[in-house]
């Protein structure tokens, strides 16, 4: 409450001339709608056949649903290579994380079925706070467009984006079907970890009562905090007010009711879609020019059919890989660990350059 604005540099007043990332129709289209027409496809295919019709598929059952955004996550974890190992600034400077981290990882779950439970429960729970970050990443972009200074109100909108992803996870509907995968610490006899789902579900009315009012209290502080710090110099941005208050209104409906049992469907479905949309905003130029395509009139569709082409095959051979498969289960898991860790820190040794 007593954070004063600090001055804008001029060229983050530049950057304030326009409100969007990219452009009203890519950000509208990729990064502001999504959440809505994410929770409208979830309630239009509910309890039709493409979520409750299964057949078999390379010895597997699915749905066309499922298979469909299995690929999409799957897709959009692999979409990261083009950041890390395609980027060749970036590989240069990290070279060795980039080189031994997936070999040690893979390693280790090939060794250790301690390691195979450790990271299935890992990746769940990271997932969560990766995608608290993406939106929260998303609205810092769009108020270094508004003209603010980097660091005013970063720590809120973190907390507030924290709140809005884990908060209806941890109070509603779909609380226990994340904490199941405590279920992998079967294989390797660890009781006080198998526990966790059962504790969980015991003391869920307490969590919800303390999740929300702990919650309440924090909108109320950080409503008077933005107005504190308007009063100061802050610049309102209108898409990530949007942003946040439509991805929040999203995850609290659909994390914390689960409506028509579509929450992981609706909630993947959006996050991948704008991952994927900020990867290309990142990358492509840079890809381009790697295939040589920036002479050719169609040089820009042929390359997001590369990008898109390629991490959606991924996708599909992943959704599709046989669970039982050690190997191959340890490799996506290998794919979806880097993505978070990878994703994070690229973001933060370039905030400058998106922020600017």
């Amino acid at each position: 409450m007593s954070a004063r604005a600090e001055p804008a540099s001029p060229a983050l007043l530049a950057a304030g001339r326009t409100a969007y990332i990219v452009g009203p129709w890519y950000d509208w289209a990729f990064f502001l709608l999504p959440p809505l027409i994410a929770l409208a496809i979830g309630a239009l295919i509910a309890g039709t056949p493409l979520t409750d019709a299964r057949f078999r598929l390379q010895g597997e059952k699915v749905t066309w649903a499922g298979l469909f955004i299995g690929t999409l996550i799957h897709g959009h974890l692999a979409a990261v290579l083009l950041r890390s190992h395609g980027n060749a600034d970036i590989f240069r400077r990290y070279r060795l994380r980039f080189l031994v981290a997936p070999v040690a990882l893979f390693a280790a779950m090939m060794l250790s079925m301690w390691a195979v439970a450790c990271v299935t429960v890992l990746v769940v729970f990271w997932d969560v706070y990766h995608s608290a970050l993406q939106t929260f990443g998303l609205g810092r972009i769009y108020d270094a467009r508004a003209g603010n200074a980097p660091a005013l109100g970063r720590r809120l909108d973190l907390w507030l984006n924290l709140l809005l992803y884990a908060g209806p996870i941890l109070a509603g509907a779909t609380m226990l079907l994340h904490f199941q995968s405590f279920d992998a610490f079967e294989d390797v006899g660890a009781a006080f970890f198998t526990a966790v789902p059962a504790r969980m579900e015991s003391s869920h009315r307490a969590i919800s009562g303390a999740v929300i009012a702990a919650g309440t209290v924090f909108l109320v502080y950080y409503a008077l905090a933005y107005r504190s710090l308007h009063r100061r110099g802050y610049r309102v941005s209108f898409p990530k007010v949007w942003l946040f208050v439509s991805t929040g209104l999203c995850s609290i409906y659909t994390w914390g009711f689960n409506p028509w049992g579509q929450a992981f469907f609706i909630m993947n479905l959006f996050h991948a879609v704008q991952y994927l949309a900020l990867v290309w905003w990142a990358e492509g130029g840079r890809l381009r020019r790697r295939l040589r395509l920036d002479a050719l009139r169609a040089g820009k569709a042929i390359a997001v059919t590369v990008f898109l082409g390629g991490v959606l095959a991924y996708g599909a051979w992943a959704e599709l890989a046989p669970a039982e498969d050690r190997a191959l289960w340890s490799l996506t898991q290998t794919v979806a660990l880097l993505h978070f860790w990878y994703d994070g820190f690229i973001w933060s040794v370039t905030r400058k350059q998106v922020s600017g």
